[in-house]
């Protein structure tokens, strides 16, 4: 007996409907399961990860110079040129030591700056006389730029332009975010947008996290952040 098209129809949808319920649930569970990599307390312990907050911090620079001492053992003279010449001013402070001998560190003081073409001589007074016969000294001045929404340096992982930090988004649970970022300090980088104050990074142990994500699969699952 020959089957009515309308019957045919109504066979159909009733053969398709456990598939398209199965494919539901699956739809459903893969998106519950919480993205990015898991690590459990016993590995956080061995690994001493460590987490820091995003929030606004003073960042820091240090400008690089070289300088000679004087007769007095307390003075230093330097010049230096490009962008970082009008970051140096009266009063910042310094950290000054002879190149063959990183460890006899002395505080100082810029005392006077005088520009002079397209450099500006540097002046240093330091806190305390030189005991050692060098006359050549390295000058880390230490430039304040200002409170910024930041994070530390070694929370960022870079994969070719894009910089990455892993953000916790529950316990134990790390998902890849690509930040763009502004002023780089020695200890703190300024963080534009990708993330927020309140959250969570991972410092100490970033580099394991993004290993276990990359055998995972072909990389991480990175989210990316609003375009400029």
């Amino acid at each position: 007996m020959p089957v009515k098209p309308g019957l045919v129809f109504l066979l159909s949808l009733i053969a398709a409907a456990p598939a398209a319920a199965g494919q539901g649930v699956r739809d459903r569970i893969r998106l519950a399961r919480p993205p990015g990599t898991t690590v459990t307390k016993s590995q956080a312990e061995a690994l001493t990860l460590t987490m820091s907050t995003v929030s606004t911090r003073l960042i820091q620079t240090w400008v690089r110079l070289a300088g000679e001492i004087d007769a007095t053992g307390k003075i230093l003279a330097g010049s230096l040129s490009g962008s970082d010449a009008p970051l140096v001013s009266v009063g910042q402070r310094v950290r000054a030591f002879p190149p063959s001998s990183r460890s006899s560190m002395y505080q100082a003081r810029v005392t006077r700056t005088a520009p002079r073409g397209r450099e500006v001589n540097v002046e240093v007074s330091m806190a305390s006389t030189a005991h050692t016969d060098d006359r050549l000294y390295v000058m880390e001045i230490v430039v304040e730029r200002g409170p910024f929404l930041s994070i530390p340096n070694e929370a960022i992982i870079e994969e070719g332009d894009r910089h990455i930090v892993y953000v916790e988004q529950q316990p134990g649970q790390y998902v890849a975010q690509e930040i763009h970022m502004g002023i780089q300090g020695e200890l703190l980088t300024q963080v534009i947008d990708g993330v927020k104050e309140g959250d969570q990074v991972v410092t100490f142990g970033s580099f394991f996290i993004d290993a276990e994500q990359k055998l995972k699969g072909s990389g991480p699952s990175v989210q990316s952040p609003p375009p400029q």
